[in-house]
């Protein structure tokens, strides 16, 4: 890799957003920064922008327009607001990878647009494929674009999968940590608090998606993601409990064979490993020392205490718009819950009920997609008050 990749990072503030930008601050020679992006975190996106001079930053909510744009005045970096232009920026000809690390559906317009532009994805927003999974991947495949997961379960697969060369393998075996109800009983977790909910054991991450671990509704999105990622039938995708979070996930062949990537909780190694691909950079952190460790242990995941997995694996064998609706679903109640408006169980019971009552299309379209999470959303997040 000679030349300097060109880096967008849809959700530049967030937790893999700054991750991304700590690990090409450790290779200033390998990546430039070309687009920035955030939601309303002015003050942060504007100290990232003084420290990576990108092109150009985007602030969705056009309140904070003004404060971003007089504070990079003296600068050469360009200043726009609203999902329109990060559409459009996405597929400027000075990127080469964009990093899709928005949170929430709201991703997808943005991932669209750059597999149109021929850009290469590092995908950290599970909701793209959650949603979407067959319009994008054909959209890939159309522009010939490579999608590259970021999340590290996904990121284990496709490691194991380079190792395993041709060798394709019959069973997919993807890690949870068990969240931080892991050991507790149904009752106890049925009057879990926000703020219990929000303790993860192992792992550094954005309040919706701490909540989506909490209720493993995460694991289920990633079972979705997996299916498209790696084209297996969702009957070849295990859930294993594993609460050291050292291995990552794992592949099964034929003659029983089973091939695990390891290492230290660090969402920095999955994300160089996705824009440095096919090469692997060196990277400041934990080395992972198995005697240190100690024993490493597995359960079967539990879909009578987290349900939302369960959920997850209804609505990919259903197929059609019912895994759109389960995740419009879940971001309205996640929300809820945040707001302290609802149960934890009362986010399961939510989705389940929207994958109950939505008109299912077999093969929806682009906008039967927009229009599924629209209305989804819309009716629970009235039901809800927000």
């Amino acid at each position: 890799m000679s030349d300097k990749r060109h880096i967008a990072i849809l959700g530049s503030t967030g937790s893999i957003g700054t991750q991304t930008l700590d690990v090409i601050r450790q290779h200033p020679d390998r990546f430039e920064v070309e687009l920035l992006t955030a939601n309303t975190s002015a003050a942060l996106l504007i100290a990232q922008a003084r420290e990576f001079s990108p092109n150009a930053v985007v602030i969705r909510d056009e309140k904070c327009y003004r404060e971003v744009a007089d504070a990079l005045a003296d600068t050469d970096v360009k200043v726009f607001c609203g999902m329109d232009s990060i559409c459009s920026l996405v597929a400027a000809d000075g990127v080469d990878i964009v990093v899709a690390a928005m949170v929430g559906f709201s991703g997808l317009r943005p991932t669209l647009a750059a597999i149109r532009a021929g850009k290469t994805i590092a995908l950290a927003n599970k909701e793209t494929l959650v949603a979407a999974g067959s319009l994008v991947t054909a959209l890939a495949a159309e522009h010939r674009v490579a999608i590259l997961p970021v999340d590290s379960e996904h990121s284990a697969i496709f490691q194991c999968l380079m190792a395993a060369g041709p060798n394709r393998p019959v069973k997919l075996h993807l890690t949870a940590s068990g969240g931080p109800f892991r050991t507790w009983p149904r009752e106890r977790i049925a009057t879990a608090t926000k703020a219990e909910a929000l303790k993860h054991p192992n792992w550094d991450m954005g309040a919706k998606i701490t909540i989506d671990s909490a209720t493993m509704m995460n694991k289920g999105f990633e079972v979705i993601e997996a299916k498209w990622l790696f084209s297996v039938d969702v009957g070849q995708i295990n859930v294993l409990v594993h609460p050291e979070s050292v291995i990552h996930s794992m592949i099964e062949f034929a003659d029983g064979a089973v091939l695990a990537q390891l290492g230290c909780p660090d969402m920095r190694v999955p994300i160089e490993v996705a824009i440095s691909y096919p090469e692997r950079l060196p990277l400041d952190g934990p080395r992972l020392d198995l005697a240190a460790a100690g024993a490493l242990t597995f359960d079967r995941a539990d879909t009578d205490r987290f349900p939302c997995l369960g959920l997850a694996f209804e609505a990919i064998r259903r197929g059609g718009n019912v895994p759109c609706a389960m995740n419009a679903a879940n971001e309205a109640a996640v929300k809820a819950y945040l707001r302290d408006r609802i149960g934890f169980y009362d986010i399961a019971a939510l989705v389940g009920e929207a994958m109950s009552d939505v008109h299912y299309i077999e093969r929806p379209g682009l906008d039967d997609i927009f229009d599924t999470n629209r209305e989804t959303y819309d009716r629970l997040a009235a039901r809800l008050g927000l």
